[in-house]
């Protein structure tokens, strides 16, 4: 990813965000950066398993209906 950056370049680039922001804002830049790294992954996550869970629904066994009797016969009476 980095391949054509060498230690020059991350150090240039490290001074002029240091200079942009200052040395207070860096740690709270950086940490606001990580974690909306952190919320955009969970979200990722998420979409994933709804979309794996939507694709592959999970199979139910719905019990049998209940077997129908045949009617009986009313019974006489006295019978």
């Amino acid at each position: 990813m980095f391949e054509g950056l060498s230690l020059t370049h991350i150090l240039l680039f490290l001074v002029i965000l240091l200079l942009l922001f200052g040395a207070k804002r860096l740690p709270e830049i950086g940490g606001a950066l990580g974690k909306s790294i952190g919320e955009f992954k969970r979200s990722m996550r998420d979409v994933q398993n709804e979309f794996n869970t939507s694709a592959n629904p999970p199979n139910r066994m719905e019990p049998p209906p209940p077997p129908s009797q045949p009617p009986q016969p009313p019974k006489a009476p006295g019978a």
